[in-house]
């Protein structure tokens, strides 16, 4: 027998843990290609970084943020692989696809950090405009376009093309469609390249190169030093307004909002349910987005009582599959029950429920300001309420009936029509009464029997 450990310690701490997982990634060859990306990303940082403090170009810094971004994006392509790997385990039971909507979101709004910062250096130059040395700024221009458009079309970034393609356009894409509208419309042969919208890392990349590029000429020719700063603030608003329209695509995704584009084909579909053979009633119905292409919901079925339950299911699931990939459907039958005519609590031993029936009456209450015929309070400008010659009080304790005779309706009165005074004979105008009490309400002790008198003695 082995010894018995109270308090196991984990096996792995979070390092190791991480590790294990980078390994699992590294084993396979897909990655090996992201790895290397990555390994000459950094040093192509490094180098840029470099160049921009040698030129105290704020511009090229800006522009340098552009291949951060990269370093991000390849980072999110070996999570996409990880995911994939990745089996769904009794914690993430939806699986881990959501560790890349994550990871996008989390790339986009760092991206967008950046472009603020961007913005508040190039604020405080305009205060005070430094010299800018050219020496470098083109190469580095370069450089960075090269290596940022070479990893952008290089590798297949799955979660970033998903995005880039599902989210609303930016207002650099708009602009530059308009443009390339008027271009097609001179050289028709461009359409394939321009339209129907670009890439917007592509887009981005190149417009700063230009901007760059503008910024060395002028500073060349002029020794305008402070179009730099200007240049700056352009790449910085063109970043942010790239990467803006991407953080709330993959925002909504993670606070598991409907897709706006899916929810008339729900309604389609849920109405389509709804008419099924045996379907009652859908309620309860929540569908959201997973991760990016993946939508799960869950629903409640609420069917006939003689209906198939796996009939039904079969039916629901076949309709909904082919929108919904994770569906939960909970199929309930319709369930009615039958109005009980007492709610108080009765003793085994006073009745049988088989022979007696209970027919909850309020107590009388005092008599002070009741009217003695009606039992209803005494207003003497008003006249007395029609049909109100045997009204009881308010807090009359049950009256239990005996079923001598089996009734149709299980209540103990006889069908027809009957007399006023045959009624009144047989004691059924006032609790405990017959008809030579008169019509006097307000007893201290009302009998609980029918068919006693007020002593408690039975009727002949």
């Amino acid at each position: 027998k082995g010894t018995i450990h109270l308090f196991r310690k984990s096996q792995r701490s979070l390092v190791g843990k991480l590790t294990h997982e980078f390994r699992l990634v590294a084993a396979d060859r897909r990655s090996w290609k992201i790895l290397l990306f990555g390994a000459i990303n950094l040093i192509c940082i490094g180098f840029l970084l470099m160049w921009c403090s040698s030129t105290n170009s704020i511009a090229l810094t800006a522009y340098t943020y552009l291949t951060v971004f990269d370093l991000f994006s390849l980072v999110t392509c070996l999570i996409s692989y990880w995911v994939m790997m990745k089996k769904p385990s009794p914690v993430y039971s939806f699986g881990f696809e959501r560790f890349e909507v994550l990871a996008v979101f989390a790339s986009t709004v760092l991206a967008q950090l950046g472009a603020l910062f961007i913005l508040k250096e190039s604020v405080e130059r305009f205060l005070e405009q430094p010299e800018i040395h050219t020496g470098r700024l083109l190469v580095g221009t370069f450089v960075a376009l090269f290596f940022n458009l070479f990893t952008m079309l290089s590798i297949k970034n799955k979660p970033f093309a998903y995005v880039s393609e599902a989210a609303s356009t930016s207002w650099l894409q708009e602009h530059v469609a308009d443009l390339s509208r008027s271009i097609c419309g001179i050289i028709p042969g461009l359409s394939s390249i321009f339209l129907p919208r670009m890439n917007p890392f592509v887009l981005i990349d190149i417009a700063g190169a230009l901007a760059l590029c503008i910024t060395y000429m002028l500073i060349e020719i002029n020794n305008y030093f402070a179009v730099d700063t200007a240049s700056a603030i352009a790449i910085a608003l063109m970043t942010f307004g790239t990467m803006y329209p991407m953080s709330v695509y993959s925002g909504k995704v993670l606070l598991q909002t409907t897709p706006p584009h899916v929810i008339g084909q729900l309604d389609k579909l849920l109405r389509e349910v709804s008419t099924l053979d045996g379907v009652l009633e859908v309620r309860n119905e929540h569908f959201w987005t997973l991760g990016f292409g993946t939508l799960a919901g869950s629903v409640h079925v609420r069917i006939r009582r003689d209906a198939n339950e796996q009939m039904v299911l079969a039916h629901v699931t076949n309709r909904l599959y082919t929108l919904v990939s994770t569906l939960t459907v909970q199929i309930f039958k319709d369930d009615w029950i039958r109005p009980t005519l007492s709610s108080v609590p009765i003793a085994n031993n006073i009745l049988n429920l088989s022979d007696h029936h209970i027919i909850p009456m309020p107590s009388l209450k005092a008599a002070d300001n009741l009217n003695p015929v009606t039992s209803t309070p005494a207003k003497p400008s008003s006249p007395p309420p029609e049909f109100a010659f045997n009204a009881p009080g308010k807090n009359v304790s049950p009256v239990i009936l005996l079923n001598t005779q089996t009734k149709p309706y299980g209540l103990g009165f006889n069908h027809g029509s009957a007399p006023y005074s045959s009624v009144l004979n047989q004691g059924l105008g006032i609790p405990g009464m017959g008809a030579a009490q008169g019509f006097r309400t307000g007893f201290a002790n009302v009998p609980s029997r029918y068919g006693t008198n007020a002593r408690g003695q039975p009727r002949p």
